[in-house]
């Protein structure tokens, strides 16, 4: 059986807590910020945490070392 590896894309965007919960960045502030509002720039600023389900599909499917 092969070694299992770390995708490489899931390395630069993802991090994982000391308790296990998936760190990235919020979505949707690549383009287009002149029409979104304010209070939505501001709150997509920094990391977010994953929900839980999608955290463990991160983790098992991506990240099955950690980082």
């Amino acid at each position: 059986m092969p070694k299992m590896k770390t995708k490489s894309a899931a390395k630069k965007r993802f991090k994982i807590t000391g308790t296990g919960k998936v760190l990235s960045a919020a979505a949707g502030k690549r383009h287009g910020m002149i029409k979104r509002s304010n209070k939505f720039i501001r709150n997509a600023r920094g990391t977010m945490v994953l929900a839980e389900p999608d955290g463990k599909k991160v983790i098992k499917n991506f990240l099955p070392n950690g980082l």
